[in-house]
């Protein structure tokens, strides 16, 4: 489903990706792992199109399309969803308008009727229920006087109502308590995973993959993949950290 091969990128003219390698089929969750300024964000920007993210050689293919060759607006209505590790408040923009604006414009770029109004707000509620979050939340600004924890799930919220083919998850466990780490991981295998969906999973730490488990786990250092492994290997890392694990 994604596939990446030999990926070089560079913000600002520094080079951070140095002949990235990685293939996720649909229904395989992988993670990644590295050190801070390994290039994890970076991967997950470059993919979604941010501006300021120069690929200077490589490719990458979603679901058979060139992504390098695409908007971040025709990514996203290819079913490409990208998780942020610091999601941005949107002041004066409530959640509920937000999504169904997203949602129908998406729709409408793959030549599909728009949601009605009734038929949104049914599945606002479905999606947020499977999250634990009261609709009452999604009817203030976007993300706007929300927790670290509540930003999380609201993500998962929106992931759920675009209801993407791939989701690239850039930190997603940061600022969540257990409780709500467990929310958000059977939310991921719910919308994902178990609707036999592909994810990319960024994260420093190994407790998220105890509820969403890996097909495989990679380390990311100096910008490209140095060793991939089962669940097992975020275990490792656990226990003995990045430099003795390399």
């Amino acid at each position: 489903m994604l596939k990446i091969e030999n990926l070089h990128a560079e913000v600002d003219g520094k080079k951070i990706l140095n002949g990235l390698t990685l293939e996720v089929g649909a229904g395989e969750v992988h993670a990644i792992m590295g050190p801070n300024g390994a290039g994890k964000s970076t991967l997950a920007y470059t993919l979604g199109g941010r501006p300021g993210y120069e690929i200077t050689e490589g490719s990458v293919t979603f679901d058979g399309q060139d992504l390098l060759d695409m908007e971040p607006h025709e990514r996203a209505a290819a079913g490409l969803f990208l998780g942020f590790q610091y999601p941005v408040e949107i002041p004066g923009v409530s959640n509920v308008q937000f999504l169904r604006e997203a949602a129908n414009a998406q729709r409408k770029a793959r030549g599909e009727e728009a949601l009605t109004g009734g038929e949104f707000l049914k599945l606002a509620k479905e999606k947020a229920a499977l999250l634990r979050m009261d609709m009452d939340m999604l009817k203030r600004p976007v993300n706007v006087g929300f927790s670290g924890g509540e930003k999380k799930r609201n993500e998962m919220v929106q992931m759920g109502i675009l209801d993407p083919k791939f989701a690239i998850l850039d930190e997603t466990d940061s600022g969540l308590d257990i409780d709500a780490l467990r929310t958000v991981g059977d939310g991921i295998n719910s919308i994902m995973r178990d609707a036999g969906k592909g994810v990319l999973l960024i994260t420093h730490y190994q407790r998220l993959l105890d509820y969403v488990k890996p097909d495989k786990v990679h380390i990311l250092a100096k910008g490209r993949i140095v060793k991939t492994g089962g669940p097992e290997l975020a275990l490792e890392l656990e226990r003995e950290g990045y430099e003795e694990v390399v």
